[in-house]
């Protein structure tokens, strides 16, 4: 009994164990033939004489069947009361109508017993169209039906009819341990996933091999024994050539499914697995053509369409792929009032509507069509996890956080150990400005799973935000295990370059930095906080190749526009440079104080005090409420009305041309001019440090500049000023389709 139970955690196979115990104990324990069954019954239902029967057989046979209801009870229940969900792709004869259904479930009777005896043609999948329909009576199929049941009667009628106990002994136990097992893949009692399984023969095939014993044995003790012993040793020969050669197509995916395509065209799943064979091995195109392939095999396949739009969607081929999505979703079965949608349909195909609205999500401007889509899914299946996870990202996107919040409380209705769910619900609290809450569901997620990256990396980001010792020692902790999983995360270096900033640890953020650097040579944040540490730690030449590879990369980052400009004027020395770097910032931004402002810095610098003048007038005429500009302009408007005609001397004497005049005297507030570097709108971390704020007119007149750090603020933590949100598209990854896929 307790082997059965544990065989019916495995298999539904497990439970037909009961019957084959069933069939000892009446045949064989209690010695009942065919002719004492009749009577047995008979007396059973209309006569009052007792049939003389063993007591202890009646309680071991009460047991058995006690035991039996209550396993098929308990599977019922695990399996929610109701059947799997197949669809007719599976299985075509359990949808096709009398008298087609019955004859093809009867041919495939045959079709299993061939298999046993001649194992030659082997397939890992025969569901969709590898057996066609038996159509009408005149298939000549039929026959082999015929010959089938033919050959099982013969048997039970010999197993019941012979004198010889030893011979019904073996007939009857063959048989049963032969036919019971094959029950519940009959389609007797319900509809099975597949046509022919292979696997469903490995119990029948311990019956089988039983009477092929036995006619062994029989034909040993003919006239023909030499002949038996040498088409035996023929059999061994070929079944274990056979058997070596087999174990090699079971190398890979791609050898197995590829081998079931030579035994079988026209099943659309094995063209579908070849697929995705390719596909894992990142061979798109190819893998793309079997795709299309099943499409032809099988036109109504939903999976085979969901497979070709992904892979179009791989290919960056959006518009097709859409095409691809938009006719399988065309293909599902259309919703009846007052009939359950989630019974008629497979679950895996409503995974069309996640992929089509990852898809068109792309487009900031479908993402209200996107939303659609998932509540369309939601509304097909209300415990589909994966659609509230991706709806509440789109709902994110729109700046609807109250909604999202609600769709992941519902979905954790369904799937409370999720920490994709934790995860998200932490980043709606982020968006909502509530960094404490969301700091306690990033830990919920760490809990279900120590290892989500997600989870990791973003809570060691708002611990750093908290700006407390304590905190910042659990963000490195968290950080360096992502760095254990991924050393190669440049994003993690960069933000243990940030924490070590935070410690005031200048070498080790440096260390960092570098690290960041190396992996993405084009990291835009790390790139500018290295050169501005650098800078600030008085190594301005070190920092400028920092600086031009940042403007490289990014030739629209006016921060470090400024900054290179500045070390070009201060250390260098190179005025083109810097009024290069300067008027590349007015090209992008015309009203830009500080790059116009150290312009008129550089021209004062080359002692052009008309086109200072000139320049910041413009700038005073943009910013009439900056005193230091107006300032500015009145040290270089007296200075001009001050200065003598240039005499010899100063013509051979640049610097000379530079000096300024201020409002006292020359020699108190002559000093090297340098560019002022404020601070601009955006919110930033770290903005009580300065970079060369030192101007050639007012000393320290903007102390506030802004570094261009990462995370940016507190809810967004990440280089694209949003937080990386878990989709199951695993990130823009469409989802699979098994139903159409892996076997």
């Amino acid at each position: 009994m307790v082997s059965m139970a544990t065989a019916m955690l495995c298999k539904e196979q497990g439970i037909t164990v009961a019957g084959v115990c069933a069939v000892y104990e009446i045949f064989i324990a209690q010695k009942i033939r065919f002719p004492e069954l009749k009577l047995l019954l008979r007396t059973a239902i209309i006569s009052k004489s007792p049939y003389p029967w063993s007591r202890k057989a009646t309680k071991r046979l009460a047991a058995l069947a006690s035991t039996t209801l209550c396993l098929l009870l308990a599977r019922l229940q695990i399996m929610g009361s109701q059947l799997p969900v197949f669809t007719r792709f599976d299985n075509p004869a359990s949808v096709a109508p009398t008298p087609s259904r019955q004859l093809t479930y009867h041919y495939l009777i045959s079709v299993n017993l061939w298999l046993l005896l001649f194992p030659c043609d082997l397939c890992c999948d025969w569901t969709m169209g590898t057996i066609p329909l038996l159509e009408s009576l005149l298939d000549v199929r039929n026959l082999s039906t015929l010959v089938a049941y033919g050959f099982l009667f013969a048997l039970i009628r010999q197993a019941f009819t012979t004198e010889n106990k030893q011979q019904a002994t073996i007939l009857i136990m063959g048989l049963s341990m032969m036919g019971l097992p094959f029950i519940p893949a009959s389609n007797l009692f319900f509809p099975v996933g597949f046509v022919v399984a292979e696997r469903v023969l490995y119990m029948p095939s311990m019956g089988f091999c039983m009477l092929l014993g036995y006619g062994f044995h029989l034909l040993s003790r003919t006239k023909l024994k030499k002949a038996v012993f040498f088409f035996l040793g023929i059999l061994i020969l070929s079944h274990g050539s056979k058997t070596y050669l087999r174990n090699w197509d079971w190398e890979d995916e791609y050898s197995i499914f590829m081998s079931g395509l030579r035994v079988n065209q026209r099943n659309a799943k094995l063209f579908n697995n070849v697929g995705h064979a390719l596909e894992s091995q990142g061979n798109y195109i190819e893998a793309l053509n079997f795709f299309k392939t099943a499409v032809r095999v099988q036109e109504d396949d939903v999976g085979a369409h969901i497979n070709v739009g992904r892979t179009y969607n791989h290919l960056k081929m959006f518009r097709e792929a859409e095409d691809a999505y938009l006719k399988a979703k065309s293909l599902l079965p259309k919703a009846k009032p007052g009939e359950s949608y989630q019974a008629r349909i497979a679950p895996n195909h409503l995974n069309v509507f996640l992929n089509l609205a990852n898809l068109i999500s792309k487009n900031s401007t479908r993402l209200e069509e996107a939303d659609m889509l998932y509540r369309q899914a939601i509304s097909m299946r209300a415990d589909y996890t994966q659609a509230y996870i991706n709806r509440g990202d789109i709902l994110i996107k729109l700046n609807r956080t109250k909604e999202a919040q609600e769709v992941y409380e519902r979905a954790l209705l369904y799937d409370s150990n999720n920490p994709d769910i934790y995860y998200n619900l932490g980043v709606v609290f982020l968006e909502q400005g509530k960094a404490s809450q969301a700091l306690a569901y990033l830990d919920k997620a760490l809990e279900f799973d120590p290892e989500h990256e997600q989870a990791l990396f973003n809570s060691a980001i708002l611990l750093q935000e908290f700006g407390r010792p304590e905190l910042r020692r659990i963000a490195r902790d968290r950080l360096l295990k992502l760095l254990s999983k991924d050393p190669e995360n440049e994003r993690v270096y960069f933000n243990l370059g940030m924490l070590a900033m935070d410690d005031k640890n200048i070498e080790e953020a440096e260390h960092w930095f570098r690290r960041a650097v190396h992996l993405k040579v084009d990291f835009r944040s790390a790139l500018f906080n290295l050169a501005l540490l650098l800078a600030d730690d008085q190594r301005p030449l070190e920092a400028a190749p920092f600086l031009n590879q940042l403007v490289k990369y990014h030739p629209d980052h006016v921060k470090g526009l400024i900054l290179l400009g500045d070390i070009y004027i201060n250390n260098i020395k190179d005025l083109d440079a810097a009024e290069n770097c300067y008027k590349r910032i007015l090209e992008m931004e015309p009203d830009n104080i500080q790059g116009l402002h150290n312009l008129c810095v550089v021209h004062v610098e080359r002692g052009k005090l008309l086109e200072a003048q000139t320049c910041l007038l413009e700038a005073h005429r943009l910013a009439p409420d900056e005193d230091y500009v107006l300032r500015h302009l009145q040290i270089v408007q007296n200075r001009i009305s001050k200065t003598s005609p240039i005499t010899k001397e100063e013509e051979t004497n640049p610097k000379e041309k530079s000096r300024v005049v201020s409002n006292k005297s020359i020699d108190e507030t002559d000093r090297k001019s340098k560019p002022v570097v404020t601070g601009d709108s955006e919110e930033q971390r770290y903005s009580s440090r300065v970079v060369n704020t030192e101007s050639m007119f007012v000393k320290n007149i903007d102390e506030n500049i802004d570094f261009d750090v990462y995370p940016e603020s507190p809810a967004t933590l990440s280089e694209s000023a949003d937080f990386s949100r878990t989709q199951w598209s695993s990130i823009g990854t469409d989802k699979d389709d098994p139903s159409s896929g892996m076997s």
